[in-house]
């Protein structure tokens, strides 16, 4: 999910580069270019989950390692966004914007041609790492070229349009794809995406100067990225080596030590990556917490409910594409409200509490579905319910992080909330994944499980174990909202760059 730069100040105070100056036609091309990159981003956070249980069908992975080719993609972006923001400061936009395409599609080939699972996430990876390269160069190209502050909104507009159509447009894509054609084809067209935006930046952008004020926190980012991947690894190890085992609960411990020396080391590096004073508002903080709760338990519908409508209830790729829509539809209109009427009315406190409620009463509905439940009567509504409640949470708690930040810090503020979505996402789908895994072999303990109608029945407890915790999340999601967000109506700084995400 497309993330804004860590230019800071220097795109405030930079010499106007070359491409501001071009004619509007120009500007606009350039905003194409860009918007075809930011599709293509977007895109693989959906996409790919319409075409796992094929993937898995074919590579022949188990139910508990299926949960890595969706965490290793949103681990590694996640936790590599920040870092990306500098590089793309430190060696100029253009060159890390052209570099994150060229590595996002070389990494796109490679999964689409993967042999065995190992070969697979290995991509993933890869796309995550690039990812975090194009997307905060992306954002800072497309600051930095509309400088007008109506073609600036009406650029940003168009950007954040593309990043709230891209999950479902991934969603139907993936299907079409993975039914017609293949699964490998989810990643192939990467490359015609990373092509034509390739070709586009090369003409149009043009080199920006260096900020030779800015240096790379290594140490901040060896630390945080390193803390981040401990924890994730821990809660997955759960499912082969249980809780009281040392590779789970060593991997967690040295997940918190590490994330407790980032914060202290943050404290006293003279180039931090995430200045700590970003996160001390009460209302920003509690956006941040929303959505990485927000994130933890979103992630695990599009995977549970996947794999349900494919191998419980036969649902075509295409066909679990269409299915998720309504949820979408309802997600952009609660966020229209939310955004446009309840935020500015009545501040976050009553409004974000209440989409978490609505999100963890969906996933209680979920847990009644089995073989037989209809789409219309029995799974429409529930989404349609989380959708509400998800929209209610996930663009307000994003707004709000950037909410009241100076210049300075907005790119940081913005790039940090996106990376704790990705982050959440990530330990949401391990952790529910873990727990899934567990539930079904403990419904197969003395039974058949060679025998189909058990099998399903297993399937089943596994899914529902995921919604009963995406529940808990989100459950946890609105005690937390109540207690943080302030009463009343924040005010959003003049100069603070707009937010956008996935």
């Amino acid at each position: 999910m497309p993330q804004t730069s860590l230019d800071g100040p220097s795109t405030a105070t930079a010499p106007r580069p070359p491409s501001t100056a071009a004619s509007p036609r120009h500007r606009w091309l350039i905003l194409a270019v860009i918007g075809v990159a930011q599709l293509m981003v977007v895109l693989d956070g959906t996409i790919v989950n319409i075409a796992l249980p094929s993937a898995q069908k074919d590579l022949g992975f188990s139910d508990g390692n299926r949960q890595w080719v969706v965490t290793a993609y949103a681990l590694a972006f996640g936790s590599l966004l920040l870092l990306g923001g500098r590089i793309a400061d430190l060696f100029g936009r253009k060159m890390t914007f052209l570099v994150g395409l060229v590595g996002f599609a070389g990494a796109s080939a490679l999964g689409g041609a993967a042999t065995s699972f190992e070969m697979l996430v290995a991509a993933r990876v890869g796309q995550g790492l690039f990812g975090a390269l194009l997307a905060p160069a992306a954002m800072s190209l497309l600051t930095t070229t509309f400088t007008d502050p109506r073609e600036r909104a009406k650029a940003f507009g168009v950007y954040g349009a593309i990043a709230g159509a891209g999950g479902a447009i991934g969603l139907l894509l993936g299907g079409v794809l993975t039914e017609h054609l293949d699964w490998r084809w989810t990643l192939y067209v990467n490359l015609v995406f990373a092509g034509v935006a390739v070709l586009g930046g090369a003409l149009l952008l043009r080199r920006t100067a260096r900020d030779r004020t800015t240096s790379l926190d290594i140490p901040g980012a060896i630390l945080v990225g390193g803390g981040l991947f401990s924890l994730v690894y821990g809660f997955a190890n759960a499912e082969s080596h249980d809780w009281s085992s040392p590779q789970t609960w060593g991997w967690l411990v040295a997940g918190a030590v590490l994330l407790a020396v980032f914060t202290v080391w943050q404290t006293k590096s003279s180039h931090a990556l995430l200045p700590l004073r970003v996160l001390l508002d009460r209302n920003r903080g509690a956006s941040f917490v929303s959505v990485l709760i927000s994130g933890a338990g979103m992630f695990g519908v599009f995977l549970f409910l996947t794999y349900y409508l494919q191998q419980s209830l036969g649902y075509t790729p295409i066909e679990t594409g269409l299915a998720f829509l309504p949820m979408t539809g309802a997600l952009v209109i609660s966020s229209s409200l939310a955004t446009s009427v309840l935020i500015p009315r009545v501040g976050p406190k009553p409004v974000v509490p209440l989409g978490m409620g609505l999100a963890a009463v969906g996933m209680l509905w979920m847990t009644a579905l089995d073989q037989h439940s209809s789409y219309v009567t029995d799974i429409l509504p529930t989404l349609v319910v989380m959708g509400f409640g998800l929209g209610l949470v996930m663009p307000p708690g994003m707004s709000l992080a950037v909410t009241g930040v100076d210049a300075e810090h907005s790119g940081v503020a913005s790039a940090t909330v996106n990376a704790m979505l990705q982050v959440g996402g990530s330990i949401g789908t391990a952790l529910l994944n873990t727990l899934a895994t567990s539930a079904a072999t403990d419904y197969l303990a003395g039974k058949n499980p060679r025998d189909p109608a058990v099998q399903a029945q297993a399937g089943l407890e596994a899914y529902s174990t995921a919604y009963w915790w995406s529940a808990v999340f989100f459950g946890a999601g609105l005690v937390v909202s109540v207690l943080l967000y302030r009463r009343g109506v924040s005010e959003q700084n003049a100069d603070a760059a707009p937010v956008v995400h996935m």
